[in-house]
């Protein structure tokens, strides 16, 4: 094989290789998408508890002693899994 055989077969699989790569790359970016699609769907059809509403200022309130909301959150669970 001559020098200038040789270089344009490297040359041929480079190309190649660029082209799985780019396939590749686009296949993931794809699929990416299409994740996170399904995440924001399937968050946008959850619920919000009053709890995190109430720590955010929006839901039920929160009483003054409990902090960290445990007692809310601990009856929310309750209420929850009856």
């Amino acid at each position: 094989m001559t020098t200038v055989e040789l270089r344009s077969s490297i040359v041929a699989d480079l190309d190649q290789m660029s082209v799985e790569m780019l396939e590749n790359v686009q296949h993931y970016v794809r699929r990416l998408r299409h994740h996170a699609r399904t995440v924001n769907k399937a968050a946008a059809k959850e619920e919000v508890p009053d709890i995190v509403l109430s720590l955010l200022g929006a839901g039920t309130h929160v009483a003054d002693d409990d902090l960290n909301a445990r007692k809310a959150y601990n009856e929310y669970l309750e209420e929850k899994y009856k």
